[in-house]
């Protein structure tokens, strides 16, 4: 199936218009038709098309004379021009001018639908990475990735020593620390930027569908492939592919990957035809390749193909330094997408109180900083004031797990023991105390700690305090 898209007709002959109509609606596009230049025009101007298809020979405008204004006012959209005047001499004008590719009338279904698929494919591509180069520049150039922890301050400076090099990156770390944020900021800051980026999730396409992506196909290469396509390592020549999860991909593709990146070349699915590709690649996993390599089950010339740079990201629990930056960073991003508490400046004006920002300093956070990400736009739903109780947090945060203090046989305080660990461990012993001195009413508890009753609970099984009966030794 080829790409879908909307493509725009302009001929002034009714069976030509109806039957490119019915053989594009065939595969699937959304057209238009106009009937001559100036509705062309018009509707050029109201609406957003991925192809157009002009007819060279018009009564009101001729075609040449369209595609001209087409350019002044886009340069991007593919422009076919449709002509029974086939002369080499008219196809160079056509092209001078603008137009992407040429067909004589009569025209070659198939060849008509391939040369569509790939010039609608290539429109989207660069659509899709000017959209991304916008984004890079805004959220993940260097100033923008939100981090000042020392282990996350020592990643960013080798993302900088490496993202100007042509040397393969393996980041690793575990799900949800920010990989691919991390392989964009590299694409970014590299002299690939202004080419394409290409993100492919290895572990979500069986293994033929993988390869077919990668290298593409001839026609016939396998029972649905009724026409050739591309695949990444041609279209993303002289910019960048990451592969997600590097880990899912099988042995057999694991040995063409190798070639690519010896020789960097290829050969697409059902040919003998080879390609050379000059793509940078950054791979991705939070598995052990190295223990997979002893295993048997990957490669171990592509792991060390892959492994000439290795960023391994720290986990949001051993950078708690930066959970409150994170927390104002999001609480900005969803704030002004939901269009609520935002100062003049355009800032979160959003504040956790002082408990329910504790409970998130000392949570241990398995999913990372897209964990943290969702809680915060939950929280921004959510809230009803700027300043966000500990009700708002989820109930996994509360109940589910208090903050671990590390102490030694003896049951003191761990050596080196962080600052969380310390203010935590000393806010237990001042609560258990407090109870103990009030028989473990937790109501004259709460009263003599001046705090409410409902923040004491909170605490109580953050904390994982077992409170005893009155009475009880």
């Amino acid at each position: 199936m080829p790409e879908s898209g909307r493509i725009l007709i302009i001929d002034d002959e009714a069976d030509i218009r109806e039957s490119l109509e019915l053989l594009l609606e065939m595969e699937g596009y959304q057209v238009d038709l106009a009937q001559n230049g100036g509705e062309g025009l018009a509707r050029f101007e109201s609406a957003q098309y991925d192809m157009v298809l002009l007819d060279l020979m018009m009564p009101d405008k001729s075609g040449m004379e369209v595609l001209t204004e087409i350019r002044e006012r886009d340069r991007d959209t593919p422009v076919a021009m449709i002509t029974a005047y086939g002369s080499v001499e008219v196809a160079v004008r056509a092209l001078k001018l603008g137009a992407n590719d040429y067909f004589s009338k009569p025209w070659d279904n198939e060849k008509l639908l391939i040369e569509v698929a790939r010039m609608i494919g290539a429109r989207k591509l660069l659509t899709e990475n000017t959209q991304l180069k916008r984004a890079l520049k805004q959220r993940y150039a260097f100033p923008n990735i939100v981090g000042k922890s020392e282990r996350m301050l020592r990643v960013l400076d080798l993302v900088a020593q490496v993202a100007p090099s042509r040397a393969t990156i393996l980041i690793t770390g575990e799900t949800g620390t920010g990989k691919e944020l991390i392989a964009k900021a590299i694409h970014a800051n590299s002299p690939r930027a202004d080419q394409v980026f290409v993100a492919v999730n290895s572990g979500s396409l069986p293994p033929d569908l993988l390869e077919s992506t990668l290298f593409g196909h001839v026609k016939g290469a396998f029972t649905s492939a009724m026409a050739a396509r591309k695949g990444y390592f041609e279209a993303a020549n002289k910019g960048t592919i990451f592969f997600d999860e590097i880990s899912t991909v099988g042995v057999e593709t694991q040995a063409k990957l190798l070639r690519v990146l010896q020789e960097r070349e290829f050969m697409p699915l059902g040919s003998n035809e080879v390609i050379r590709s000059d793509v940078r690649i950054i791979a991705a996993c939070n598995a052990d390749l190295r223990k997979m390599v002893e295993e048997g089950k990957f490669r171990e010339d592509l792991y060390y193909r892959l492994n000439v740079i290795n960023l391994a990201l720290p986990p949001l629990r051993d950078r708690r330094d930066d959970i409150p930056l994170l927390v104002d960073h999001f609480f900005t991003k969803y704030c002004r997408e939901n269009e609520k508490f935002l100062d003049a400046g355009g800032r979160s004006v959003l504040r956790f109180e002082p408990d329910a920002m504790q409970i998130l300093m000392d949570h241990a956070w398995p999913g990372n900083v897209r964990e943290l990400e969702n809680i915060m736009e939950r929280a921004v739903v959510l809230a009803n004031e700027a300043l966000v109780p500990v009700s708002v947090l989820p109930d996994h945060l509360l109940h589910t797990g208090g903050m671990k203090i590390r102490r030694d046989e003896a049951g003191r305080l761990a050596p080196d023991a962080s600052l969380f660990e310390m203010v935590a461990d000393y806010e237990r012993r001042t609560i258990v105390d407090t109870l103990e001195a009030h028989s473990w009413s937790q109501t004259e508890a709460a009263e003599k700690l001046r705090i409410p009753l409902s923040t004491l609970n909170q605490k109580i099984k953050r904390l994982e305090i077992q409170i005893k009966r009155r009475g009880d030794k």
